[in-house]
């Protein structure tokens, strides 16, 4: 699953899709496959703004799917983009409603490990920040009052 979420778009390949989905909105609707395919590009970018562009088109693409099986497809996209953007209760949502329709769905259940075990660490990552932020406050705290008194 790490190849997939930290795999990152060719450039050339990035402009290419672009270039189809910008010149067919310019002769009306987008095709179905191309928003996919630009969208698909943008998640795998290096830039969070790109990220959030594929995520969007993304989830303009699961709304208005023709069928489930395209909704089901969408839905573990759209996890891997929002785990790519480290939206994790965002593509917990996603993955476990892919997980309902289709229990037995390999990918996702190894995309909802990763999720989880993302979580974990950054939620601990996190509370050692926080941790170790008061730590220095109470520190400085104790100087000052320290400082104070003499």
């Amino acid at each position: 699953m790490e190849t997939i979420i930290s795999e990152i778009v060719d450039p050339s390949d990035l402009k290419r899709f672009e270039a189809q989905y910008l010149d067919q909105a310019r002769r009306g609707p987008v095709s179905e496959k191309a928003q996919f395919e630009y969208a698909w590009c943008l998640i795998r970018s290096k830039y969070l703004d790109d990220m959030k562009k594929g995520v969007a088109l993304l989830e303009d693409l699961f709304q208005k799917a023709p069928d489930e099986s395209s909704q089901r497809d969408y839905l573990f996209y759209l996890a891997v983009g929002y785990t790519r953007i480290k939206e994790y209760e965002q593509a917990l949502k996603y993955v476990k409603t892919l997980l309902r329709i289709e229990p037995g769905n390999h990918q996702a259940k190894d995309l909802h490990r990763y999720i989880d075990k993302k979580m974990k660490k950054e939620g601990l990552m996190g509370m050692a920040i926080v941790g170790g932020a008061a730590l220095a406050l109470g520190g400085l705290v104790g100087l000052g009052v320290a400082l104070s008194k003499k």
